[in-house]
């Protein structure tokens, strides 16, 4: 059903998801949550997918969905289907992906796009596609929906640095740091595509290129696994993905990234964070202060300079006039109901959502530039045709 006839029908929006582990318990609370709080267009939890009958159908009881499914194929067959959002390992994407964009359905996707850079480059191709036909696709970078980096992109587009020249980005976790810590499908390649590069570096590198609107042209990087064995179901299984990355990006402005994401950091449990240093003054944010962004003003006289802390929970900050009186803070889940809540909003409004697959596909070519860096052992990766990753606009809330 095209989104026309569906409209004229006055019909909610069907939404099935695919996945129920880690990212399907996030995305749930999501949908449970954001009509409660947003305006957004009528819809319905219609269907979790899961391959396991049992498990999928106590998630489904637990996070709310009306129905569960194990084949994502039948369930894309389905004209009371309009949304698919998906939440499953990353070598599934590509296929369940196309599928329901050719299927004509709208498609939320989890970070990072694809597991290679041939996959991610024919994704997008299909949403490109997809979009003629009013068919609309995102990637899941939840922390652009972190109101304290939404804030941050806004004095940075106001001017409030100056000229940026310098960027430091890091994502530690220490999830990994124990040896005898077991095998899972994140540590082997086939089913992962990369470790901490495109778990979490995906992460980081998405918002370089969010908070400054430029455009990446050259990168170094070099990946290293510290754990080369881990225990498995029958013994000792090798790790085939890195546990640590580091990349220099070169943007078009000018200014430089130093990017860094390890999931084997210590006493390191979710800290994304952003050091933003321009001509007029710096932020710096970090995910386990998520409520807070810290401001230089290097404008203001020499004797009154200094950080100073924001804690971004004002009604005038990017999404939170939906929530609590100020001084109440908000959490990690909150950016994945701010997700759904643009997303939604993309699809009545016939706008198409950011970030795109495009974008997703950006940042693809520059994890892949990064593995063909420490690879080759070169100190710089070209990056010509790579598109700037343009921001959405300012959320003014609800």
């Amino acid at each position: 059903m095209t989104q026309e006839s569906r409209e004229g029908a006055a019909q909610p929006l069907g939404i099935a998801m695919i996945g129920y582990a880690f990212m399907g318990k996030a995305h749930s609370n999501a949908w449970r949550n954001v009509a409660s709080y947003f305006d957004v267009p009528a819809f319905e939890q219609k269907v979790l997918v899961g391959r396991d009958p049992a498990g999928v159908a106590d998630a489904a009881r637990k996070y709310g969905w009306a129905e569960t499914a194990t084949d994502w194929r039948e369930v894309l067959t389905r004209d009371d289907i309009h949304v698919v959002d998906i939440c499953a390992p990353g070598w599934l994407h590509a296929e369940i992906a196309t599928a329901a964009l050719e299927a004509g359905k709208h498609v939320l996707l989890e970070k990072p796009l694809a597991n290679t850079l041939a996959e991610a480059e024919a994704m997008t191709a299909a949403a490109r596609q997809a979009r003629a036909r009013g068919v609309h696709s995102m990637v899941g970078f939840n922390y652009r929906r972190v109101p304290a980096l939404a804030l941050a992109r806004e004095l940075i587009a106001e001017g409030r640095l100056g000229s940026i020249r310098q960027v430091r980005a890091s994502y530690l976790q220490d999830w990994l740091a124990d040896e005898s810590a077991p095998m899972t499908w994140r540590l082997k390649k086939e089913t992962a595509g990369s470790g901490a590069l495109g778990d979490i570096a995906s992460h980081a590198v998405d918002q370089v290129l969010f908070l400054l609107a430029d455009q990446v042209t050259e990168v170094s990087g070099r990946l290293q696994t510290f754990t080369h064995q881990r225990p498995g179901t029958s013994g000792l299984e090798d790790v085939t993905v890195d546990d640590a990355a580091w990349a220099t990006l070169s943007l078009a402005s000018g200014a430089i990234a130093s990017v860094e994401a390890s999931r084997v950091a210590t006493g390191r449990k979710n800290a994304l964070e952003i050091e933003v240093y321009g001509s007029k003054g710096t932020l710096t944010f970090n995910l386990e202060n998520l409520n807070e962004l810290r401001f230089l003003d290097a404008t203001a006289p020499a004797r009154e300079q200094g950080f100073r802390r924001i804690l971004v929970n004002e009604p005038e900050h990017p999404y939170l006039a939906a929530w609590w009186p100020q001084g109440h803070i908000i959490g990690w889940e909150h950016t994945f109901t701010h997700q759904i809540r643009d997303f939604l909003t993309a699809i009545a409004t016939g706008t198409p959502p950011s970030p795109s697959f495009e974008d997703g596909l950006t940042v693809q070519r520059i994890l892949a530039a990064v593995e063909e860096s420490a690879a080759s052992k070169s100190s710089a990766v070209p990056l010509n045709g790579t598109a700037a990753v343009v921001p959405p606009a300012p959320s003014e809330g609800a």
